[in-house]
């Protein structure tokens, strides 16, 4: 019967939004509200699925005001969305970032589904069931999620739901924003053409619409949806008429800037007050949120380790080097950490004790290593009396590997952005580590590959990120490292 309800109210709701969508021209928002109505069908869907599932043991408590609750709970939904915004269908999302907010969205909702059954005196008696249906929310709405993308992706490749755009000015940069605007259909972008002022393109470009000056006529002709502007600084005036008009008659407007023919990164926008400001590189833990969530990872997973495998892996691995060779279990080296900042890092030691430690890199048959260092090099097992260094708050489980001292010197001076990746803590693992660029650098090739993976890091951090990679190297302990030695 509830079902039935249900069903009804999320019909009815249905045909008026269908009704309403035939008058809206905003493509993108018709978008929008179709994912919300699937999350919520799917969100019920599921609620039912997990309540027939339990039976009244487990779900006695919310039985008899099941319509309420279920009221509840779609009501959380769209407190949720409000923090965890539709994203869907932008022009550019990978599918990492898709199962991320999903996840995100899905905690934040039964979060804050426990929260309210909590204050209705009955959330304590529903921790099998909201734990079940958190578990099953997550898998069913990541998969929810993703294949929407998908079906979206292809629904624009086959010419629907784009945007009619045109591009001023045919230069460097105009070129290239075209091509990849058309590179994928998938972005949703149908670009009509270009306008410049330089006639002998007319003869060059399959699809020249005309000089500058005639934009404005073109866009009201042709149901132009958005503006992108790649004139040089010297024409302010020209790109200031167009934007008049842009705003005038409710169209989008964008700006390539000139320098990105010489800066080739994704420029982060920043407002201080009525100021604009461009930084050239994106950084997810700069906010305080993401720092104190690594951070507080770090925590956790270095004592978990420390509390429970490193006692133990102490005491045998301490043994078996004390066997096979004199000086001492742990080896300690100066680091270059976060800002530069020098630190202690600690490993099992790996090698017989010599003076070219803090000089000479470790390589293949290197003869300065004990006969159990090859194996702990390779398992990844010298590296766990560091997570001493994660807790002490010198490094991070996850992050750029930290360098010797004079490799610091040296890579500084020659490679470019060689110390932005001393903007967040060295990790014990890494991006560079997990995609090929472990052990030995003997080319400079090879240290400008790591850097470019380290900076890579910085910019596309993620919770998952760390996650993913953190996997990575467990499954790669176990399969050995080709380059670790």
């Amino acid at each position: 019967m509830q079902l039935f309800f249900c069903s009804e109210i999320m019909l009815t709701f249905v045909c008026f939004l269908h009704q309403y969508m035939e008058f809206s021209k905003k493509r993108g928002h018709l978008i929008q509200w179709f994912i919300g109505i699937g999350d919520l069908l799917v969100i019920n869907i599921l609620f039912f699925a997990v309540y027939s599932l339990l039976g009244d043991f487990y779900t006695q408590p919310i039985a008899a005001q099941l319509r309420e609750v279920l009221l509840l709970l779609n009501f959380c939904y769209f407190f949720s969305v409000y923090f965890v915004p539709i994203q869907l269908h932008v022009a550019v999302v990978f599918l990492e970032k898709i199962v991320q907010r999903a996840l995100l969205l899905a905690t934040f909702l039964i979060f804050l589904f426990a929260t309210c059954l909590m204050f209705l005196n009955i959330g304590d008696q529903l921790a099998t069931f909201l734990l079940l249906f958190y578990l099953t929310l997550v898998v069913f709405f990541s998969l929810w999620r993703v294949v929407v993308r998908l079906s979206l992706k292809l629904y624009r490749r086959k010419g629907y739901n784009f945007k009619q755009v045109i591009i001023v000015g045919a230069g460097k940069n105009g070129m290239e924003l075209y091509k990849v605007m058309k590179d994928d259909l998938a972005y949703g972008f149908h670009v009509m053409g270009f306008f410049d002022d330089n006639i002998a393109l007319k003869d060059v470009l399959p699809n020249y619409l005309g000089m500058t000056h005639e934009v404005e006529q073109y866009a009201l002709d042709n149901e132009v949806d958005e503006i992108y502007c790649t004139l040089p600084g010297t024409q302010d005036q020209k790109m200031l008429r167009i934007l008049n008009f842009a705003e005038k008659h409710m169209i989008r407007f964008y700006i390539v800037p000139e320098f990105y023919r010489i800066v080739k990164k994704s420029l982060v926008m920043e407002v201080m007050e009525s100021v604009p400001l461009l930084t050239v590189r994106r950084e997810p833990l700069q906010a305080a949120y993401n720092r104190a969530m690594k951070r507080g990872f770090d925590i956790v997973f270095s004592l978990l380790v420390l509390l429970t495998v490193y006692p133990v892996l102490y005491i045998l691995v301490g043994m078996i080097i004390k066997l096979t060779s004199p000086g001492p279990i742990l080896f300690k080296q100066k680091r270059t950490g976060i800002y530069g900042q020098e630190f202690f890092c600690y490993k099992f030691r790996t090698m017989h004790v010599n003076s070219q430690a803090d000089t000479v890199q470790a390589q293949k048959d290197d003869p300065r290593k004990t006969r159990v260092g090859d194996f702990l090099r390779r398992s990844n097992l010298d590296e766990f009396p560091q997570f001493v260094n994660v807790l002490m708050g010198d490094m991070s489980v996850v992050g750029p590997r930290p360098h010797m001292l004079k490799h610091t010197e040296q890579y500084s001076a020659i490679i470019d952005k060689y110390m932005v990746r001393h903007l967040v803590r060295p990790g014990l693992t890494g991006w560079a580590q997990v995609t090929g660029y472990r052990g030995e650098t003997k080319t400079l090739e090879q240290m400008e590959g790591r850097v470019k993976r380290d900076v890579w890091y910085i910019e596309n951090w993620s919770f998952f990120l760390d996650l993913k990679i953190i996997l990575v190297t467990v499954i790669n302990m176990f399969k050995g490292e080709r380059n670790a030695y």
